[in-house]
């Protein structure tokens, strides 16, 4: 049987690797339309992309640390994930403010 801690660290894991998943989800999107955007929007796509991808591999190097952390070490390590996510979250949110001007 799990403990609460070992229950709650699996269900915030579990949160984020569906927010990971769509994350991954939507920038195989952004590459469709980088594929269908003319030269100059398709290199600013693919900037955008790439940025995306190094604080999404980022993150799920956070998530992987987290979900590896034994007893209560996981809540420490909860943070830097936060942070990776909140930076990822902020990535995102630029790359789409970009793309619709």
């Amino acid at each position: 049987m799990m403990t609460d801690k070992a229950t709650e660290k699996k269900a915030y894991s579990d949160k984020f690797q569906a927010k990971l998943d769509k994350m991954n989800a939507q920038i195989d999107e952004l590459k469709a339309k980088a594929k269908q955007a003319k030269a100059d929007a398709a290199i600013n796509y693919h900037e955008r992309i790439e940025e995306l991808e190094v604080k999404r591999n980022q993150t799920q190097d956070k998530l992987k640390e987290l979900q590896q952390a034994s007893g209560e070490a996981w809540e420490d390590i909860k943070d830097g994930f936060e942070s990776a996510w909140g930076e990822l979250q902020g990535s995102w949110e630029k790359a789409m403010e970009k793309f619709k001007s």
